[in-house]
């Protein structure tokens, strides 16, 4: 049930106002002035103020500059019998939500809740979105192999080296990749992603370093590419075993002079960009085959990072289970599930091909087709093979 505070000198106005909101389901709070008003606001939480200019000790103007102050994102629809255009451009210029002229019009004034309410709910999502793309996730586990990583990103990412970072698929390179930007001096600019993999050959120089309009047949407008996009921040060229070897020689070259040139362009562009680089091959038996360049293995790892497999720390299971189960609950909106002991014992025994990323879709599953709480028998039914 929404809450909505009254601010008004007049009790026959919130009278009416309360009669009517209680009809609609609303919850209301009543203040007869603004200084009443804005110790109830700061008191409570409310998802629509409905505010008088005209009032005794604290006006309305005075009242919605406070409290935009305290909490910016409460709307504030101002009601006055003594208003003007210029006082209306006033309030909304002080950050009230609209203004309504009395008498009020209920139709209008209902209308005017309404979206208020849909805007405040609207800001909140954006919000809760906000926080949960800009939060890094832990690297969770205990093991000494782990340890010696988080120790290594700590002294590592205050500096510009470059660094590769190795290991099988969904074993959390990326992650590595991530808390080396958000712990440099860097994370205030952006963190670019390019999965030299899943681009075609003909397409990467375009990707990374961007096209001037008509360099190629689709070449419709100019494009920005993601060095440029990375400038003052970090470059993540994930998978770059798979990176065709021109590609790897513009690469070279915008390491070694901090400057690119678009494709179909002549014109040299600076750049300021630290690049994180990651790959799940042996880029050593790579160079061997001629698939890869020596020199630009050398730029690239000044820091090496090895991410172990799942199989290889097989005692973090127990923590990862448990913030899987957690996070998997806060998702679903569901209860979190018990594991029985077994069942995680279970679990550390079996052979994980896909590592960290096969152990979050197994625990989604278990947590799908499981009891109230997980089995061994549910671990054998759902995760073993048959």
């Amino acid at each position: 049930m929404a809450n909505i505070l009254i601010i008004d000198d007049e009790r026959a106005i919130r009278n009416v106002l309360k009669d009517i909101l209680g009809n609609e389901g609303y919850k209301v709070e009543e203040a007869a002035d603004g200084e009443e008003g804005l110790k109830k606001f700061l008191a409570a939480s409310f998802d629509v103020v409905l505010c008088d200019i005209k009032m005794p000790k604290l006006d309305g103007i005075e009242f919605l500059q406070k409290a935009t102050e305290a909490n910016p994102d409460v709307p504030i629809i101002m009601i006055s019998g003594h208003g003007n255009i210029e006082t209306a451009v006033d309030a909304v210029k002080k950050g009230a939500y609209d203004y309504i002229s009395k008498p009020p019009d209920l139709n209008r004034l209902l209308i005017t809740i309404r979206n208020a309410m849909d805007k405040n709910t609207l800001v909140k999502e954006t919000k809760v979105l906000k926080r949960k793309a800009s939060k890094v996730q832990d690297i969770i586990g205990e093991s000494e192999v782990i340890k010696k990583i988080k120790a290594t990103i700590e002294k590592v990412a205050p500096t510009e080296a470059r660094v590769l970072v190795t290991g099988e698929n969904g074993s959390g390179k990326e992650l590595v990749a991530r808390w080396l930007h958000e712990k440099s001096a860097r994370s205030g600019n952006a963190l670019v992603e390019v999965n030299c993999a899943a681009i075609p050959s003909e397409l990467i120089e375009s990707e990374l370093f961007g096209h001037e309009k008509g360099s190629f047949t689709s070449a419709i407008k100019q494009r920005i590419g993601k060095f440029e996009q990375a400038n003052g921040g970090t470059l993540f060229l994930d998978e770059i075993g798979d990176m065709s070897l021109s590609a790897q020689a513009k690469v070279l070259r915008a390491l070694q002079e901090a400057k690119i040139t678009r494709v179909g362009g002549d014109k040299e562009i600076n750049v300021d960009v630290r690049v994180v680089a990651a790959t799940n091959k042996n880029l050593l038996e790579e160079v061997e085959a001629k698939n890869f360049r020596m020199d630009l293995y050398h730029r690239l790892g000044v820091i090496l990072i090895h991410v172990p497999t799942l199989n290889e720390r097989r005692e973090d299971i127990p923590l990862l289970v448990d913030k899987f189960l957690q996070d998997i609950a806060t998702e679903y909106g569901q209860q979190v599930k018990v594991i029985e002991k077994p069942a995680l014992e279970a679990l550390q025994q079996h052979n994980w091909t896909g590592n960290i990323r096969e152990l979050r879709n197994v625990v989604e599953r278990l947590i799908i087709l499981s009891g109230k709480t997980i089995t061994a028998d549910d671990v054998k039914s759902y995760v073993l093979p048959r």
